[in-house]
């Protein structure tokens, strides 16, 4: 196959692919292997929806219904491109007895249109607005699996990692904010096998482009005065965008210096940067200068400062927004603004010290706040699947069925010797690399 996000290359017999997925299928869920031809998009997705502990027959569950699903929607960023979706989309799905799908960035979905017989198919899956098709709830899926890999996706049949999920074929793709480069949701086609051809997943992608066109018309315009913005929540590579326009990408070791540098404005010497930066005392000040040398060429003349290293320009830092709000008792915009752990890959000693401090800060915040919408959020994104403070603090407010399977599987795994401790669980565990993020922490090597 060429391209391997394309579900069926070709001249392939569908009938025939669908046999040879649900055997992989099985063979996946009895033994946990994973044979060929089950591409390797999909194979990564059922690991990471059985380490999620989502069950082959399980089910979406409807988190948002009446008022709290409009209000939500209508507070939502792609709600102003719900007309362009339908648009361009919304046809095609009712011609061709497909769906148009919309969720946002947790997976949960927000609008589901099209041919009325098959909105009345999908009603039987809970494939319905309100409810959480994210892959750590219902396993491999288009639209949850596009936000979890952060690019465009097709899912066939048999790939669903859910079995009454496999009579369907999607394709989604991501949609970002055109300001800040963070993922608003997906947009989906959801209907028979037709929809496995090329065209459909360019088709999709197109859409998702389109939209986010349209939200960059809509924004307000940057001005000259912005503060520049470091972005290194849940991410091993932090992205500095500055007040010119420009992005920079930025090597690990340069994400942890501007990460340290923006939170102290009045400057580090030398020393407490080598302190920060190295467990180990053997590296010597010419290492850390010659990084220091290497990140103020790619900064540009004048940001970078030293004696001591410093920044010339204040510098607005994701971490510092999501500690900011939760000091105004902002505690979603709090959550919200979380995209997951500050520099999960990092082993510098003081980043290690502010990203416990940062998650704990949060889920602290969260489970007083009660809100069950919110500790979903938290419950069902990769650093929160083996949470059990939170997935307890979510079954005392939303005492559904998958939440209490998921939260007995926990205390199970919990109760077997040897086993780290959930609250641990951010630091213990190896890393999920989710697209371009790796959001769980690693342990040494």
């Amino acid at each position: 196959m060429t391209d391997p996000w394309v579900a069926l290359e070709p001249g392939a017999d569908p009938a025939e692919r669908v046999r040879v997925l649900r055997r992989a299928h099985e063979t996946f869920t009895s033994a946990g292997t994973v044979p060929r031809p089950v591409r390797s998009v999909v194979a990564e997705s059922w690991r990471r929806s059985a380490r999620a502990g989502v069950g082959p027959d399980g089910t979406a569950s409807v988190e948002l219904t009446d008022g709290d699903l409009g209000t939500y929607r209508a507070e939502h960023p792609l709600a102003r491109v719900m007309p362009l979706f339908r648009e361009l989309l919304g046809t095609f799905a009712a011609d061709g007895e497909h769906l148009l799908a919309v969720c946002d960035a947790h997976g949960r979905l927000l609008w589901v249109e099209g041919h009325p017989a098959t909105r009345r198919k999908a009603d039987g899956m809970n494939f319905v607005p309100g409810a959480r098709w994210s892959e750590t709830a219902v396993g491999t899926n288009a639209p949850g699996t596009a936000v979890a890999v952060d690019r465009p996706v097709q899912v066939f049949a048999a790939e669903h990692f859910i079995r009454r999920v496999q009579p369907w074929t999607c394709a989604a793709a991501p949609v970002h904010d055109p300001r800040t480069g963070r993922v608003l949701g997906a947009v989906d086609i959801t209907g028979g096998d037709g929809l496995a051809h090329p065209h459909s997943l360019g088709f999709v992608q197109a859409v998702a482009r389109a939209a986010e066109s349209q939200l960059a018309l809509l924004a307000p315009p940057r001005q000259a005065e912005d503060t520049p913005l470091l972005s290194a929540l849940g991410r091993d590579e932090a992205e500095l965008r500055l007040d010119d326009g420009r992005r920079i990408r930025l090597s690990r070791r340069h994400s942890e210096i501007l990460v340290l540098l923006a939170r102290h404005p009045e400057g580090m010497s030398g020393d407490e940067l080598l302190c920060a930066l190295y467990a180990d005392e053997s590296v010597t000040p010419v290492t850390l200068r010659a990084e220091l040398a290497r990140l103020r060429r790619l900064l540009g003349p004048g940001l970078l400062a030293s004696r001591p290293y410093r920044l010339t320009a204040a510098v607005e830092s994701d971490a510092t927004v999501v500690e900011r709000r939760l000091e105004a008792g902002a505690v979603a915009a709090a959550a919200e603004a979380y995209r997951g752990p500050l520099l999960p890959g990092s082993q510098a000693p003081a980043v290690v010290r502010l990203r416990r401090r940062i998650a704990d800060a949060v889920r602290t915040a969260l489970i007083a706040q009660c809100d069950p919408d919110l500790l979903a959020n938290w419950a069902h994104a990769p650093w929160g699947e083996a949470d059990l403070e939170v997935w307890r603090a979510l079954a005392a407010v939303r005492p559904s069925a998958p939440v209490r399977a998921r939260l007995a599987a926990l205390e199970a795994e919990l109760a077997v010797p040897g086993v780290v401790p959930a609250r641990r669980a951010l630091a213990a565990r190896r890393p999920v690399p989710t697209g371009g993020a790796t959001y769980v922490q690693r342990r040494p090597v």
